[in-house]
């Protein structure tokens, strides 16, 4: 229910503190939409390009690019013609230039036909639905995580985009291989960190656009791990001092059978366990200071008839583990 509250929550956040733009994408700004636009429309790997020139079958041409960027089995001319991130009318004009030294005064249409196979965005971590992602429009961070259900209460508040090299055509307006191959090797593949408070206040530096092939991680907080004596044994998000009277009280508080006044906390710490006892009646009396949590502590609450263990518990944390990014959902954005 909490979970669902503060998704909700973060839905109504984000549409209103961004307006109309989360159900669009793309932003008011007319240049800035246009710079946006021309991304998707700029060839990628995995585009079916078709070349046509006008008057004659023997020379028309249907393909994709190699993984360096050329068109692949072009052979009707002699040098390799560059294709990765171009507009469809550069290079028309690149293929028109190359066959006038065949064909007299040759008139080339480049489309193209299919962007179905480009490279796809992932959306994983503390989101309700992580998922896979086909952009075939400008579509904003914002956009993604309200289609993803809104993120959960395990966020540590932070989002991290990684943005592979050569995939997404990150930056526009490159006219030739040379211009291509010296932009991408200033920048690289790119790590852009977001915080997700900024999002919701609006910062439109913290809504970038999401292109194919982005690799979208809304961090999770390092969990703590409350078992024995409560309602609801559970794994806890243990964010910046999280007590352990918090801890518990998340966990559906002391059962019925559980004993307050015997917890045991189990810290491993380089290499090895240490223990330490609490006492939840004299923390919530104030005679003790309450215990801040450490990531991967395990918290027990003793049990009325149940004998206190001798070792340290072992926790299957496979539920934990993060999903494959390859299994999941696959959505199309047009």
């Amino acid at each position: 229910m909490r979970s669902r509250f503060i998704s909700l929550v973060f839905l109504l956040l984000v549409a209103s503190s961004i307006g109309g733009e989360a159900q669009t994408g793309p932003p008011t700004n007319g240049s800035e939409t246009d710079i946006l636009q021309n991304r998707s429309d700029l060839v990628h790997l995995g585009d079916l390009i078709d070349i046509d020139v006008v008057g004659s079958f023997e020379f028309d041409w249907r393909g994709t690019l190699n993984q360096e960027g050329y068109l692949d089995g072009l052979d009707t001319i002699e040098e390799p013609v560059f294709a990765l991130c171009r507009s469809e009318s550069d290079l028309s004009a690149d293929v028109t230039k190359a066959f006038s030294a065949i064909l007299r005064d040759p008139k080339v249409v480049v489309r193209i036909l299919d962007r179905s196979n480009r490279a796809v965005a992932f959306l994983d971590g503390a989101v309700k639905f992580p998922q896979r992602f086909q952009i075939r429009r400008p579509v904003r961070l914002n956009e993604l995580l309200i289609v993803a259900g809104g993120i959960t209460e395990n966020t540590s508040g932070e989002v991290n985009i990684f943005r592979p090299q050569n995939v997404s055509c990150a930056a526009p307006g490159r006219t030739s291989e040379s211009d291509f191959v010296k932009a991408s090797s200033e920048t690289g593949p790119q790590t852009i960190n977001i915080k997700i408070g900024d999002l919701l206040s609006g910062d439109k530096n913290s809504n970038p656009q999401i292109l194919s092939g982005d690799i979208i991680t809304v961090a999770e907080a390092l969990p703590v791990y409350v078992m024995g004596g409560v309602n609801a044994p559970r794994q806890v998000s243990a964010r910046s001092r999280t007590s352990l009277s918090r801890a518990i009280a998340a966990a559906g508080g002391v059962s019925k059978k559980g004993v307050g006044s015997s917890v045991t906390i189990y810290r491993r710490e380089s290499g090895k366990t240490s223990i330490i006892e609490a006492d939840l009646g004299k923390i919530d009396n104030q005679e003790v200071e309450d215990v801040v949590l450490k990531p991967f502590d395990i918290v027990e609450v003793a049990q009325k008839g149940v004998q206190k263990r001798k070792f340290p518990p072992v926790l299957d944390k496979a539920g934990f583990q993060t999903s494959k990014l390859v299994n999941l959902p696959l959505r199309i954005i047009e």
